[in-house]
């Protein structure tokens, strides 16, 4: 299901939405602890939660945070709306579908975004493929997670490399390591992959063919919550928030003393751990 044009409304609108969850000046004290479970993918935009966790940060704040590992979005995305999960790490495209009837979920601020040093998402052709151009992509079935930022990014990417929407298809592979898996075989021509597993995929074998760095605008993620969790505990949300704005800020400063963070919460594949550099993240 595609609602693109909505979406490219309700990115317009995020800023707006950004702005009116930010939390106090002063953080008001949680009067007792709250805990909030986080659907958490094996992703570099965790990283700043991990960091969160290990410092203390959401702790010395009256929070318990659990993360809950998911495998896909669509695992993640069904664990919230089971209400079995309280918050995310998403993108605008999940939050409009949660909210197409109505509000359901709602954005606290931006997780990773894209920049022209650091791209987020890649699309690889498979060694065995011989495609070695975007030109060289069309009509050839791409691995993505459907209905994901993954499929927003591979349509949007190849529009502005001139491609008619009947040229570009994509079939579902919703978990990384599966669509990882069949690149290196050949079994699947091309794929999307985010950083640092495209890193990876190439090592291997893959071809960059296209990447984000142009287009921050489309491939960047969020941190969401709940409303209802949000209308019950918007102290601790806005806790949260303030916990995660504090790890994003001792993140950027010294990236490399988060290093072990990195592979015990298999965030980087261990062959890319020597030399991988973490993104910056947005303040």
């Amino acid at each position: 299901m595609r609602h693109y044009k909505i979406l490219i409304l309700t990115a317009a609108l995020l800023s707006l939405i950004l702005a009116g969850c930010a939390p106090a000046a002063t953080e008001a004290p949680i009067a007792k602890p709250v805990t909030l479970k986080i659907a958490v993918l094996p992703i570099i935009d965790t990283l700043p939660m991990y960091v969160a966790q290990q410092e203390g940060l959401f702790t010395k704040r009256g929070l318990n945070v659990e993360f809950v590992p998911v495998g896909s979005a669509p695992e993640r995305d069904q664990l919230i709306a089971a209400d079995q999960a309280d918050g995310m790490i998403n993108e605008t495209i999940s939050t409009m579908l949660f909210n197409k009837d109505k509000a359901q979920v709602q954005v606290v601020r931006y997780a990773l975004r894209p920049t022209a040093e650091a791209p987020h998402f890649f699309i690889l052709a498979s060694a065995q493929s011989g495609i070695t151009t975007p030109g060289g992509l069309k009509n050839v079935e791409i691995g993505v997670s459907q209905g994901t930022v993954i499929e927003y990014v591979t349509d949007r990417l190849l529009e502005k490399e001139g491609f008619a929407k009947d040229e570009i298809k994509t079939i579902a592979v919703p978990k990384i390591p599966d669509r990882m898996s069949l690149l290196a075989s050949g079994e699947l021509k091309a794929g999307v992959l985010p950083d640092p597993l495209s890193a990876l995929a190439v090592q291997q074998g893959a071809v960059v063919i296209l990447n984000d760095s142009k287009y921050p605008e489309y491939g960047f993620s969020v941190i969401s919550f709940r409303k209802e969790i949000i209308d019950a505990n918007p102290e601790a949300v806005k806790s949260c928030r303030a916990a995660l704005e504090e790890a994003t800020t001792l993140l950027n400063n010294d990236p490399t003393k988060y290093t072990t963070l990195l592979s015990d919460n298999k965030l980087v594949p261990p062959p890319r751990l020597a030399t991988y550099k973490a993104p910056p993240f947005p303040a």
